[in-house]
């Protein structure tokens, strides 16, 4: 029987782990899978040894606060590891909870798959040669990040990025209409949904400002619905105390939306979203966006001094050019974003924004990742498998 250790350490990463597990289980239904991950991953039969829930902060200077936690969930995977050694670790994004953990792994002979490579195209670029000694084969999901470890010596595919065939499949599934009727949302009123983000650094500092945005946008457009979709690193009592911290109006208070987030999108006139995957996975529903985002000035400015990219928001790089308006520090002023998202909400910006997100989806490939990603480890487990 084979003993595959897993590691992803956010929300986003446990989804693309679970989507891997599922088709890793079709090639080896008798493997032992344990490590950290989400509820996703535990749906999928992970055993977590740790939820990435206690591991869900970000940021240079915010992340000391989790010290603790981090240490105390290397310390189970780094027991589970001498207790029962596993055949293949798949290390999912995450660098810095999984980087430290290559090398712990590999200096024990585990061989390791990285599935969903840092982004040493944004920063810390000396990472790539660190990865390459750490790693044994790494599976991209952007088509421009092979390039980034030419000369390393690691193996490097372009495997495509794990969300594009699920996404297609719910927008299919849910058009604006039916999107509406299921979350109970009015069939004709304009709708935002506000994406906070998924760790709670993010939402001290990123939900005060989307608010403040609401409430200038329904000055501009009184009949405006607001719908605010949750995490499932975060629980709901936290942002319904952040929401009554706030002293949000009743007439303006954001609908909570708890497991459909995907759904919410499809209903959605334009959403309001921090950056990061979630850009993404908007661009891929086909929901208009605005990227706003506030964090720590200490780790502001530390971020200004090493990440060298001309944009925060993953549409803006795939596509080469500035797709989605983006308002990051002290250049998230409400009205501005206010002004952005009143925009999108009807008229040519909207057009062609919406024709922009569909030449980002077209880059993106034709789905198949996790499956890919499978068979990667599947090769690199090496025994007798059983049949898809």
């Amino acid at each position: 029987m084979s003993r595959v250790l897993l590691s992803a350490a956010d929300a986003s990463g446990d989804l693309h782990a679970a989507e891997l597990v599922e088709a890793l289980r079709a090639r080896r239904p008798e493997a032992s899978l344990f490590g950290v991950g989400g509820d996703h991953m535990a749906r999928a039969g992970v055993e977590l040894l740790a939820h990435q829930r206690e591991l869900a902060v970000g940021g240079f200077v915010e992340v000391l606060s989790s010290v603790g936690r981090v240490l105390a969930a290397w310390r189970r995977v780094g027991r589970a590891a001498r207790e029962r050694p596993p055949d293949l670790a798949i290390l999912v994004d995450s660098p810095d909870f999984n980087l430290p953990l290559a090398r712990r792994l590999r200096r024990r002979g585990i061989p390791v798959l990285y599935y969903v490579s840092p982004q040493v195209w944004a920063w810390r670029r000396g990472r790539a040669r660190k990865l390459a000694r750490r790693v044994d084969r790494l599976a991209v999901i952007f088509p421009f990040e092979s390039a980034c470890y030419a000369g390393t010596g690691l193996d490097v595919e372009f495997v495509g990025h794990p969300l594009v065939q699920r996404l297609e499949e719910v927008r299919r599934k849910h058009d604006r209409s039916g999107a509406r009727a299921a979350l109970e949302l009015p069939p004709e009123a304009p709708v935002v949904l506000l994406l906070p983000g998924s760790r709670r650094n993010e939402l001290r500092y990123g939900l005060p400002v989307m608010l403040e945005t609401a409430r200038q946008l329904r000055e501009r457009v009184p009949d405006v619905v607001f719908v605010l979709a949750l995490a499932p690193t975060l629980e709901r009592e936290e942002v319904e105390s952040r929401l009554a911290e706030a002293e949000v109006p009743a007439g303006l208070r954001p609908r909570l939306v708890q497991g459909r987030t995907w759904e919410a999108a499809r209903a959605a006139d334009v959403a309001l979203a921090k950056p990061g995957t979630i850009t993404v996975e908007l661009a891929l529903l086909g929901c208009p966006l605005v990227v706003v985002g506030r964090a720590n000035p200490v780790s502001v400015a530390i971020a200004r001094r090493i990440v060298r990219v001309p944009s925060f928001t993953m549409p803006n790089l795939i596509a080469g050019a500035p797709v989605v308006p983006e308002f990051l520090q002290e250049a998230a002023r409400p009205e501005r974003v206010a002004a952005a998202l009143a925009d999108l909400l009807d008229g040519p910006a909207r057009e062609l924004q919406l024709a922009r997100l569909a030449e980002v989806r077209r880059r993106l490939g034709r789905g198949g990742a996790a499956r890919r990603a499978a068979e990667i480890a599947d090769e690199m487990l090496g025994a007798p498998r059983v049949a898809a």
